[in-house]
């Protein structure tokens, strides 16, 4: 069972705790984040709210697997509106059962994410939308795709 950050964590100064606002705080560290190739100011983490059946322990290797896939295959993002994000991704089949793969995972646990991928001759491309009430979620989506084509 989660439980709410009290007023006291929400003030931590610990150098491993990012707020992210609506949700929860994440523990992670800055080793790895050091280690995926982000630095410790890329942003808010990208948080799972309630809704989010995986469990606590899974999350960073999941979190962990899209860095990997935004880092070396996403070639362009487009940013349609509050609930739409749209992916390019380097051709190949590879990348492709890549990124079906981790959609299929990701909405078993966010039912709330709807994760469309589109394959059309050599241009790959994946749609990530989520109802108004998980704007956040993806906002912090956006900004790990983002951190990770800086890398």
């Amino acid at each position: 069972m989660r439980r709410e950050p009290t007023s006291a964590t929400r003030t931590c100064d610990a150098s491993n705790l990012y707020p992210v606002p609506g949700y929860r705080f994440i523990v992670e560290s800055v080793i790895e984040r050091l280690e995926t190739g982000m630095s410790v100011d890329d942003g808010p983490a990208w948080v799972a709210p309630d809704a989010c059946t995986l469990p606590t322990a899974e999350q960073p290797l999941r979190v962990a697997e899209f860095d990997e896939l935004f880092r070396t295959a996403v070639t362009w993002v487009d940013r349609r509106d509050a609930t739409t994000l749209r992916l390019g991704l380097a051709p190949g089949a590879e990348v492709a059962a890549r990124a079906a793969d981790l959609a299929v995972r990701e909405s078993d646990c966010c039912a709330f994410f709807t994760f469309t991928l589109a394959v059309s001759g050599a241009r790959v491309h994946l749609e990530v939308t989520v109802p108004e009430m998980y704007t956040e979620v993806l906002d912090g989506l956006a900004a790990r795709v983002a951190a990770g084509a800086r890398s």
